[in-house]
């Protein structure tokens, strides 16, 4: 099987599985507790805290341990206007995460101003649209680093310095949820991140605070998280996305160089076949790890279900809404519509995906194409 789905999720890494597996079966101890093993614990968790948090060039009381990316893009919102007091302005991008733009357009029901910038036609946040939204009533802005589509890479530091000059009391957040120990650290006032995209397990991710923002925080109950985020701390998935993280840093160009010599193979393969178009920015300037290609004449289901008939496992879109029909927003805020967009798959590599791979994808991909093809609708 050829798994080209890593921007969906990742397999966990042996070094990862292990770390859990200490902290489930040996080392289980709550570190809440106030006997010795907990206390050992807990040293544990604050050690690896302060680690994942040099990653984003952060303090360790920065960082707040969450469920993953969707609970911290759905706290970082909630959180901050928890704290202000009226309604605001809030702007986010056409092309964000279900997690960030369902909560944030949800807003307008409860009488906040709520701004959608577009995007242009590589996926890049229009900042032309974003400057002449921005003034003194934003309170609130979320566009994500590393767009799970399309691979297209936003200037960050760009762009919290036009907000810092035209709305300084407006909180920043990133969505760095496809982006984190990936890209270099940026400034921000919130970043988001999951551990399932980096080779850790499912359900553990984190939201970095910046020091001195007003933020209420998520769910109460027992105060974990500095009473930010209560419930009881998963310390098995925080020592492994702390294992996984350090397995990342420490081969980074080395998985960055691997993950873009596969995307490039798969690029130039595809280009070979007749009718195939490349969605997003040129594939040396997005992401090494994404690649979003329309194959016309065929919808991406239909070619997505073959390719899995061959063993190629390969997505139509973000995995949080693979299961709502209709048009996809992304695409369609990039301007690519109709017979481009019913035939578009993502492709999403990991250090773990090898050329032979992106060899053996091509060749089914052609095989099917020509298949299904035969069938098309005139």
């Amino acid at each position: 099987m050829i798994y080209f789905d890593n921007s969906a999720t990742t397999a966990v890494l042996p070094e990862a599985a292990e770390a859990a597996k200490k902290y489930m079966c040996d080392m289980y101890y709550n570190p809440a507790a106030a006997y010795s093993p907990a206390v050992a614990v807990e040293r544990d968790v604050n050690a690896a805290r302060t680690r994942l948090a040099s990653c984003l060039n952060a303090d360790a009381s920065e960082l707040i341990f969450t469920s993953g990316g969707t609970e911290s893009n759905n706290m970082a919102l909630a959180g901050t206007l928890a704290a202000k007091h009226g309604k605001c302005r809030l702007i986010t991008s056409a092309v964000e995460h279900p997690s960030v733009f369902e909560p944030v357009t949800a807003m307008k029901q409860q009488g906040y101003d709520v701004v959608v910038i577009g995007v242009d036609g590589t996926g890049k946040l229009r900042m032309d649209e974003l400057a002449a939204a921005l003034d003194e009533t934003v309170g609130y802005v979320s566009i994500m680093h590393v767009n799970n589509e399309s691979g297209a890479i936003n200037d960050i530091s760009r762009i919290n310095a036009l907000i810092k000059k035209q709305s300084p009391e407006a909180v920043f957040h990133v969505d760095g949820v496809q982006a984190f120990v990936k890209m270099p650290a940026v400034k921000c006032d919130m970043y988001s991140m999951s551990g399932h995209k980096l080779h850790a397990p499912k359900g553990i991710g984190a939201l970095y605070v910046r020091q001195g923002v007003r933020f209420m925080g998520g769910q109460k109950g027992g105060g974990q998280e500095n009473g930010l985020r209560s419930g009881t701390t998963n310390v098995p998935g925080i020592m492994a996305l702390d294992a996984a993280c350090s397995n990342y840093i420490a081969n980074h160009e080395a998985n960055m160089d691997r993950m873009l010599k596969v995307k490039r193979r798969l690029y130039s393969n595809l280009m070979r076949i007749r009718d195939v178009r490349l969605n997003g920015p040129d594939i040396e300037e997005a992401a090494p790890y994404i690649l979003n290609m329309s194959f016309l004449g065929v919808r991406g289901e239909v070619l997505l279900h073959s390719l899995m008939e061959k063993g190629l496992l390969v997505s139509t879109g973000s995995a949080c809404a693979a299961r709502h029909r209709g048009k996809n927003r992304v695409l369609t805020a990039m301007g690519i519509t109709g017979e481009r967009q019913d035939g578009a798959i993502r492709f999403s590599f990991s250090p773990l995906n090898t050329e032979e791979e992106a060899d053996e994808a091509a060749q089914y991909i052609d095989e099917s194409l020509s298949l299904l093809r035969r069938f098309r609708r005139r």
